[in-house]
C-alpha cells in the first residue's frame, strides 16, 4: 500500500466529513444523517481489501465489522442519544467513547483468543 491510497483515504473522508456537517449546519438534517449513514470508510477500504486479499477476506471482515457494530457502536450511539440532551454533547461523547472502547477491545479479544473471522471458510461464524 502506497502514499496514492492512504491520499484517497484521507481525501474520501475530508469530502463525506465536510459534507455532513455542511448540510447539519444549513438544516438539511435529513439529508445530513443520510450522508452519516453512507459506509464511505468501510467502501473505501474494502475496495483495497478486495484488491490486495480476495474476496473471503472482504467476507470475513464483513462479517467481523457486522458483529462489532453491535457490539460496541449500537450501545456508543445509545449512551450519546440518551446523554447529550441531559449532560451535554461533550460529556455524552466521551461517555459514548468510553462505552465503545471497553466493548471493542473486548470484543476484538475475543475474536482474537477464538480466532474468529480469520479462516478460509465461514464455518467458524455462528451467523446465517
Amino acid at each position: 500500500m502506497g502514499l496514492p491510497n492512504f491520499i484517497i483515504y484521507f481525501v474520501t473522508g475530508g469530502i463525506f466529513t465536510t459534507l455532513i456537517v455542511a448540510l447539519e449546519e444549513s438544516n438539511n438534517r435529513l439529508l445530513s444523517g443520510f450522508a452519516t449513514l453512507i459506509p464511505v470508510f468501510t467502501l473505501v477500504a474494502y475496495l483495497f481489501i478486495g484488491q490486495s486479499k480476495g474476496g473471503v477476506a472482504v467476507g470475513q471482515h464483513a462479517w467481523f465489522v457486522l458483529v462489532g457494530t453491535i457490539v460496541s457502536w449500537i450501545p456508543y450511539m445509545l449512551a450519546v442519544a440518551y446523554l447529550s440532551p441531559r449532560i451535554g454533547p461533550h460529556k455524552a461523547i466521551l461517555i459514548g467513547l468510553a462505552v465503545f472502547f471497553v466493548l471493542a477491545l473486548s470484543y476484538i479479544a475475543i475474536v482474537s483468543h477464538f480466532k474468529l473471522f480469520q479462516s478460509g471458510s465461514y464455518d467458524d461464524i455462528a451467523f446465517p
